[in-house]
């Protein structure tokens, strides 16, 4: 039996294990998937020693920057992005090469692609620096829109978000929250925006998917603006990795 897996810290509950434990009894696979939750990524030699079976791991936070150094080879897109979220662990004789890939960019542009008009969607606002942040700037520069992050800390090539004006979400009217505010259970929570200068041409994309409707997106979607969650780019992202770890 083969074994895939996702490895992180914490996990709580993981859409991944029921996604693929589901489509393994749905198609007939000859597999299980499992949590590893490990306080370090330094343990994860350990996971690959233990598991001969495992054939492929997904990568989630905070690991998704930090595993790339432990990878014998890494996809250029994922190389470029800086974040892995896809391991394909492959046995070459009583040798096993680990390769990384990015199913996070792919699951992010096909699913906010079809949102935006590209005569009013030029410049979008990144909330986050982490992993996941650095896949929806690739695949929002590959639609051609500008980006910027916002951090609640001062760091190169971000700005904060008590500078974040009325104008600035006017001018900046796409808007990817990549943070955890507002994920189950802190549901109260959400970044600190002018929610009252948007419109029916903001959009609105949170990566999280619990709770289904976000603060961010409920606040944005009293002044119009188009709201979407992250639930289409996780099955879209879980495609990809499944055929990411049969890629020959």
């Amino acid at each position: 039996m083969e074994k895939y897996g996702l490895i992180g810290f914490p996990l709580g509950h993981s859409f991944s294990i029921s996604y693929f434990n589901q489509k393994f009894s749905d198609e007939g696979i000859d597999a299980r998937y499992e949590n590893f939750e490990i306080p370090s990524i330094d343990q994860l030699q350990e996971i690959i020693d233990s598991n001969p079976e495992l054939r492929g791991l997904n990568v989630t936070i905070p690991y998704k920057e930090k595993v790339i150094e432990f990878l014998d080879s890494v996809t250029p897109e994922a190389q470029a992005i800086g974040a892995v979220n896809v391991i394909k662990v492959k046995h070459e004789g009583k040798s096993i090469k680990l390769k990384g890939y990015n199913s996070d960019v792919i699951g992010f542009t096909q699913s906010i692609e079809p949102m935006l008009d590209k005569k009013r969607h030029k410049k979008a606002l990144i909330l986050g620096t982490g992993g996941a942040s650095k896949a929806v700037n690739y695949g929002l520069k590959s639609l051609g829109l500008e980006t910027v992050y916002v951090s609640r800390y001062e760091r190169p090539g971000t700005i904060q978000y008590d500078k974040i004006t009325p104008e600035v979400v006017k001018e900046y009217n796409v808007i990817v929250n990549c943070t955890p505010l507002g994920m189950y259970p802190k549901t109260e929570e959400c970044p600190e925006l002018p929610y009252e200068a948007m419109d029916q041409h903001t959009i609105l994309y949170d990566l999280i998917y619990n709770p289904n409707e976000t603060l961010f997106m409920k606040r944005g979607a009293q002044y119009g603006a188009q709201t979407k969650n992250g639930l289409e780019m996780l099955l879209l992202q879980a495609f990809a990795s499944w055929e990411f770890w049969h890629d020959k």
